[in-house]
């Protein structure tokens, strides 16, 4: 296992960090599970008080004792912006008790995925926060988003945080302005769900492996993500005890891409844009805003995928998402569309936009969805 500085927390933290949103069976299948990743050299825990139980799990294993002293163990918690000081210092107290802790190492704001959710930091729930840093319950704070760049950015720039979680993968690299952004300011930076919300690569369908050889789909994400350096962890989410084997055969390849991995990534840009022709997105965002609301380009990279690599399943999980996951992925479904032709003037691809919209529900629209823990 490799480990990197988190950025201004100074803390050195295993690359792949242990999520804990999965491991909610029981507490007997967590504590074996915390301790299979301590085994392999994890060092860093990240849970939430909106994850079920993990909190409590969590802090039953601390309790018990693990194979790591808790001074060698970073252990992160996150809990949603809230309206006002005194609800905030209640949940932050809330997760101490559960876990079982006199301090926490990081305190993430979890879910600043609207402009509202910005303002509220300034109406008293980073008074409670800042509170929590100077009496010691809280070392690191910093914050989780599903939101727009703009709004990533905006948060980064306000200089209240030390470190950032985010969605970033190789076939979403939307948010890399906000990758650089955070290292500029020198926050650390942990990779939300690269395996699940990066393309479910741990079922990779046939057409992206053979793209990928000799490599895994998952593997060759990973090492992009790895190679680069100013990403400190990845978060790996498994359910039980074996699923945290696979991905970690990578976790000491951290250097820079090499040729045979280079290849493939060009193997899987020439594949897009040969199934693609002239109907790729660019992932420019210059359609939007919409009028009736649709994420237009994340709509269509579900169709490039789709088309491109046969990620299909991928494509109908994370679309069955849209209108069903509130603000963690906003947007309307994609035959909301009106043919108001707003969106065609602004595509520097002048693509169809309409069409290929019509053309993706057909293609990905079927059972609605729900986050995890919803």
């Amino acid at each position: 296992m490799q480990y990197r500085r988190f950025g201004k927390t100074n803390l050195h933290l295993s690359v792949f960090s242990l999520g804990t949103m999965r491991y909610l069976a029981d507490g007997e299948n967590a504590r074996q599970t915390i301790e299979k990743a301590l085994e392999l050299g994890i060092n860093h825990i990240e849970t939430a008080r909106g994850y079920g139980r993990s909190e409590e799990y969590l802090g039953e294993a601390l309790k018990v004792g693990l194979s790591v002293p808790r001074s060698q163990l970073h252990i992160t918690t996150k809990i949603p912006p809230t309206a006002d000081a005194d609800t905030m210092h209640q949940y932050i107290n809330e997760s101490l008790e559960r876990l079982q802790l006199d301090y926490l190492d990081c305190l993430g704001i979890h879910g600043l995925n609207t402009w509202e959710h910005l303002e509220l930091l300034q109406t008293g729930c980073m008074q409670a926060v800042q509170a929590a840093v100077s009496d010691g319950r809280v070392r690191h704070v910093g914050f989780s988003s599903h939101g727009s760049l703009e709004l990533i950015q905006a948060a980064i720039n306000t200089d209240l945080f030390a470190f950032v979680n985010l969605h970033y993968y190789y076939f979403f690299q939307g948010h890399a302005p906000a990758i650089q952004l955070a290292s500029e300011r020198d926050m650390g930076v942990l990779i939300i769900s690269p395996a699940d919300k990066g393309g479910k690569l741990y079922t990779p369908p046939p057409k992206l492996q053979d793209l990928c050889q000799p490599f895994s789909p998952l593997d060759l994400n990973y090492r992009f993500l790895l190679s680069d350096r100013r990403i400190t962890t990845l978060s790996v989410g498994p359910a039980n005890p074996d699923e945290l084997i696979a991905p970690l055969q990578v976790a000491d390849s951290d250097g820079e891409l090499i040729p045979a991995e280079i290849s493939a990534f060009e193997r899987l840009e020439n594949q897009q844009n040969i199934a693609l022709k002239t109907d790729k997105c660019s992932q420019c965002y210059a359609c939007l805003p919409c009028p009736e609301n649709i994420n237009i380009p994340e709509v269509l990279r579900l169709r490039n995928l789709a088309i491109a690599y046969e990620m299909t399943d991928y494509g109908k999980y994370r679309y069955a998402m849209f209108e069903n996951a509130g603000h963690w992925f906003p947007g309307m479904k994609a035959n909301r569309c009106t043919e108001c032709g707003d969106c065609l003037p602004r595509c520097p691809e002048e693509l169809d936009i309409p069409s290929l919209l019509t053309d993706t529900h057909e293609r990905l629209n079927g059972k609605s969805g729900r986050r995890l823990w919803g």
